[in-house]
């Protein structure tokens, strides 16, 4: 059962995302630099990842690096980066890109950062820190020699593995840490494990494509110590139209690592090719996986691209986020109530990129908003956030408003009882769990100007350019839009008395509600008893 919440939502914010790729957005920089390895304020409004470490200080994972607050403050520091970290060094700034994975346990944190050039997405590395030091330790992104062709396994065991030379489409999409290992998901680097104390990477073999279980511990496997019929290789498999292939030339999709989650001595991941769960012997920390896949076992989609636990009433809930490669398969989420040997799936049709879950609650962070569930059945959608803040005058409020449906990523407080969300249009944050009232936090810089420019309204409108202005007496401000001839194509009044105004922001419409044409518009805003004009570039 789906049922809409009439109430009004809210955001919270970062880029590809531990698991997701978001679509192309805009950054304003931040100028106020305080004198350590933070500046303060947001650098990215792109917010795909958020984690609350301890009781007090909440960790974002952005479009352009981390950020951090705490949840009784309204100050947003974000880390330093640089793209000349040397591997293996002690640094107290940060890879320079998005986040794409973001972990934190206890006073352990790590995270992973990507970035792209020619339209290829590269990763750039990870950070590592816990409370015994005061800097970060920097890691190169995982990358094996070319002659890295056998990875040892528990003792003297091995396997035979493609060697992943390059950062190129080897992104980190998930990241999770789990007694004295660092767990992480990669694309074209599959899943390694690092571990914290001796500092060592460790590729993790997955079953094939095809095979239901994979059990790296029985040394039936093995023939003079190397794994039979099996090669690590996270390359497209091998296609019908090709001419006299070798079988291990292609690869697997159930090698390509999206995203991943460990406790005890468990670990689930989620690949192009279904999910794992994995037995850890922690005496010769080898592994055996069971494999489930659509549509053999229930699962909504094939490609699963995050995870999250619920222990609940006695129940331990694992969820994935699925999307559909192919056939029948549906995005939407999947769940299991028993350790994965049965299979559900809800929310069917719904691209969700991330699904948390707190006590009883889930929920999805989805294109078309934040859903939320009680009981993992029947589930509500919020509203876009809007925040209506009364000024300290009590004369008008200080509206505003997340302008896309698509949210990132959720986290719900539990001890504070706020609810925040990441989206591609900045952070927000209630204390109300229905949301009826948001604070929305953003990038500024100083002055007044308009943004996204050029402004790229979308074949389907969606989008908006806002305006950054200091208004200083005028409770209304008055928005025309004129062509390069001058003629006017939209007039709005904006009344800051009224609670349900929302954000001061144009959606590349003219009056009649049809978009305009690509080209050089200027816009007048008046308030204060003077004109402000802005040139805006139209682009669709």
């Amino acid at each position: 059962m789906i049922r809409r919440l009439v109430i009004i939502n809210s955001v919270i914010f970062t880029i590809l995302t531990a698991q997701l790729v978001v679509p192309g957005h805009y950054k304003l920089a931040v100028t106020s630099s305080p004198p350590d390895s933070t500046f303060l304020g947001l650098y990215s409004n792109v917010i795909s990842d958020i984690r609350l470490q301890g009781d007090s200080t909440i960790w974002l994972g952005t479009g352009q690096g981390v950020s951090r607050l705490h949840v009784d403050s309204t100050q947003v520091y974000t880390y330093y980066t640089s793209s000349g970290l040397v591997n293996n060094t002690a640094t107290d700034l940060l890879p320079a890109g998005g986040t794409s994975a973001l972990a934190i346990s206890g006073d352990k944190i790590a995270l992973a950062a990507a970035g792209k050039e020619n339209d290829i997405s590269i990763g750039r590395g990870l950070a590592l820190t816990d409370s015994s030091r005061s800097d970060w330790l920097y890691l190169d992104q995982p990358t094996d020699a070319e002659d890295d062709t056998l990875e040892t396994w528990f003792g003297t065991h091995s396997f035979l593995t493609l060697d992943v030379t390059v950062e190129e489409q080897n992104v980190t999409y998930d990241a999770h840490i789990a007694g004295d290992y660092l767990w992480i998901a990669s694309w074209a680097g599959g899943i390694r494990r690092y571990n914290l104390s001796t500092g060592v990477w460790d590729r993790i073999p997955l079953p094939l494509d095809n095979q239901l279980q994979l059990l790296t511990c029985e040394d039936t496997l093995y023939t003079d110590g190397l794994m039979k019929n099996f090669k690590l290789n996270p390359r497209d498999p091998y296609s019908s139209g090709t001419k006299n292939p070798d079988p291990w030339a292609y690869g697997q999709h159930n090698h390509k690592g999206f995203a991943v989650l460990a406790y005890n001595d468990t670990v689930w991941v989620g690949t192009a090719n279904g999910i794992n769960r994995g037995i850890v012997d922690t005496t010769n920390d080898c592994i055996d996986w069971n494999h489930y896949f659509f549509p053999e076992h229930g699962l909504s989609g094939n490609w699963v691209v995050s995870l999250a636990r619920q222990d609940w009433n006695g129940k331990r809930i694992i969820w994935a986020v699925t999307m559909n490669v192919e056939g029948q398969e549906q995005r939407g989420l999947s769940y299991t109530t028993d350790d994965g040997e049965t299979w559900h799936s809800t929310l069917h049709g719904e691209r969700a990129y991330n699904v948390s879950a707190f006590d009883s609650l889930v929920f999805a962070a989805t294109d078309n908003g934040l859903w939320r569930s009680d009981d993992g059945i029947n589930w509500a959608l919020y509203k876009p956030a809007k925040q209506f803040l009364p000024a300290s005058s009590g004369d008008y409020y200080l509206t505003d408003e997340i302008t896309t449906n698509a949210v990132y990523s959720a986290f719900y407080d539990i001890n504070g009882g706020s609810l925040w969300i990441g989206t591609g249009d900045g952070l927000a944050r209630t204390e109300n769990l229905n949301g009826l009232n948001w604070q929305i936090f953003r990038t500024e810089v100083a002055g007044e100007y308009v943004y996204p420019n050029p402004f790229y309204a979308g074949h389907d409108g969606t989008g908006s350019v806002r305006f950054h202005i200091d208004v200083k007496k005028s409770f209304v401000i008055t928005m025309d839009i004129f062509n390069f001839a001058m003629q006017q194509v939209f007039h709005q009044e904006f009344d800051r008395r009224d609670q349900d105004m929302g954000a001061l922001n144009w959606n590349g419409t003219d009056n009649n509600g049809r978009m305009v044409a690509n080209g050089t518009y200027f816009i007048r805003l008046e308030f204060d008893n003077a004109d402000h004009w802005f040139k805006l570039i139209v682009v669709k």
